[in-house]
């Protein structure tokens, strides 16, 4: 069988009809793969900020989260935003491992001489502090002082909204523990188990306090604006099986002139879920 190249001998080109038609192609030739960037470490993207404690006014420093540092890679559903390899939400609250004071950080120095004295006799006179200053937290340590910060909130008689943003935090916290865990680890399911329990039990209360600073509190709240809260009690209300809070709320923002596009369309999705499972209770 003639070969490919065969005949170019008549062209004085003989040498030539052995040749490779599909020769590898050099090492310098070859496309280079692309290179992957390295995953961000946590403690890289976290530095010491001071704080003064308003209760003891003692110098304290937290890790914080660099600015600018952190992707965001999705929002879920009711709006725990979710980034890219570390979990900020691990270092939103501020600790005083001397008089045992914590707070979210947008809360911290905002105290009245009556709560002062409140947390003095109700968490410092008891409390064990001398915590080992860490570079980074386990999920475990942070869901701790969010339980701090939680109980802080309730001794000084804060606002429903601090406690239900506290509430918030902690669940999508919780959430995203739960993510991280490995499914080959010993007792997953029942870790599992556990942490959505916890989640629920945070998030139906971050509810309450939402639909209670709902009533009696002003805009802005928590950083939020009235159709942001709205929006987030109808979430939370559906994933509650309150599907009449839900359904209300969520109209109320579809037809709402002073709602953007954005928060519309959300609410549009929203609207799709809520409907889904109200047909799916109603054929049980």
């Amino acid at each position: 069988m003639a070969g490919l190249l065969s005949g170019l001998d008549k062209l004085g080109l003989g040498n030539l009809e052995g040749l490779d038609l599909f020769e590898e192609a050099s090492e310098a030739d070859k496309p280079k793969e692309k290179e992957q960037k390295p995953e961000i470490t946590e403690d890289e993207v976290l530095f010491d900020k001071t704080y003064e404690c308003p209760v003891c006014f003692k110098n304290i420093k937290e890790r914080t989260v660099k600015t600018g540092r952190v992707k965001l890679h999705h929002t879920d559903m009711d709006l725990r935003p979710v980034y890219e390899y570390i979990e900020p939400l691990k270092y939103d609250v501020v600790t005083c491992p001397h008089c045992g004071y914590a707070a979210l950080t947008r809360y911290f120095t905002a105290l009245t001489s009556g709560q002062i004295k409140s947390v003095k006799e109700n968490i410092s006179k008891t409390f064990q502090g001398g915590e080992e200053k860490k570079e980074t937290y386990t999920y475990e340590e942070a869901v701790n002082r969010y339980k701090l910060c939680l109980v802080n909130a309730i001794v000084k008689h804060a606002k429903a909204s601090e406690k239900a943003y506290i509430c918030l935090k902690a669940g999508w916290l919780v959430r995203s523990m739960a993510e991280s865990m490995d499914e080959s680890e010993p007792g997953y399911a029942a870790k599992q188990k556990e942490a959505k329990e916890q989640e629920r039990e945070f998030l139906k209360n971050a509810l309450e306090g939402f639909i209670s600073a709902r009533q009696s509190e002003n805009y802005p709240m928590c950083g939020m604006d009235e159709l942001t809260v709205e929006y987030l009690i109808a979430v939370l209300a559906m994933e509650f099986e309150k599907y009449d809070i839900a359904g209300r709320l969520i109209t109320n923002i579809i037809v709402s002139p002073s709602a953007n596009n954005r928060i519309k369309d959300k609410a549009r999705d929203v609207k799709e879920v809520l409907v889904e499972k109200m047909r799916a209770r109603n054929a049980k």
